[in-house]
């Protein structure tokens, strides 16, 4: 799963890396388009041959570059049209960042206290704490392979890769079996939701088919071991004694000096 997701950054700065040099592109094209526009009435005076500037000579000789003029209009104005389409598309991604990441800090407090804020999301029948706290994982898991899927870092073979692997456990197949009916009205709506939704569907089946789970087990932690050497309260009584030892020592040496 961690190979899975560096994969999918890798792919997301590529995918950014691609949409900048589109942009740049652009802007260089529009850019050279009024270069040449502006520059033209020179260039026209060079090719008429006359000494001053013979306006009406030279709209005569520029009415027959007419049609180029047309298209580089047309390039120049399509291509203000797309670098608008980008910047809405991007405007989109941000603010659906922004409300996926403020649902991300209120998953994180559910977690740190699954007892004080699991009520607030409603009644549920899951018991088991660590259960609890693995279905809330997995949504988390969801929301991000489908935030990725919509806006195009996730593909179609990386998504699949991703869910094989969540399906392959009990805890990933209990969360789908429990939460798929309450992602149907968020995700249906569009193309790519309806998309989404039969390849999760997909994936679900086939690892339901393909035979039991993976059991989840709790790793419990290993006690603490205390550090070698003494104890911190002994070593605490121990430096008592020895500074009390060289106290008294040191006043038995001034008393014998008077």
């Amino acid at each position: 799963m961690i190979d899975l997701i560096v994969s999918h950054r890798s792919a997301a700065a590529a995918s950014v890396a691609r949409r900048a040099g589109r942009v740049l592109a652009l802007v260089g094209a529009v850019a050279v388009a009024l270069t040449v526009v502006l520059l033209s009435p020179f260039v026209l005076e060079a090719l008429s041959g006359s000494q001053g500037v013979d306006w009406n000579r030279l709209s005569q000789i520029g009415a027959a570059y007419g049609f180029t003029s047309a298209i580089v209009s047309a390039l120049a104005l399509a291509g203000v049209a797309v670098s608008l389409v980008v910047q809405n598309r991007q405007a989109r991604a941000e603010q659906v960042q922004g409300i996926r990441s403020y649902y991300l800090e209120l998953v994180r407090l559910e977690l740190d206290d699954m007892p004080l804020f699991q009520p607030v999301w409603g009644d549920t029948d899951i018991v088991d704490p660590h259960e609890q706290k693995r279905h809330v994982y997995a949504d988390l898991m969801m929301n991000y392979a489908w935030m990725g899927f919509e806006i195009g870092t996730i593909r179609e073979g990386l998504l699949r890769d991703m869910l094989a692997g969540m399906f392959a456990g009990e805890a990933g197949r209990h969360y789908w079996s429990r939460a798929h009916t309450s992602w149907i009205p968020s995700t249906s709506a569009s193309r790519v939701g309806r998309r989404f939704l039969a390849i999760v569907g997909e994936e679900h089946a086939r690892a339901v088919a393909s035979g039991p789970p993976t059991r989840s087990t709790i790793a419990f932690r290993p006690p603490a071991v205390p550090p070698a050497g003494a104890s911190p309260a002994l070593r605490t009584s121990v430096g008592a004694l020895i500074g009390l030892g060289a106290g008294l020592a040191l006043g038995s040496l001034l008393r014998s000096r008077r």
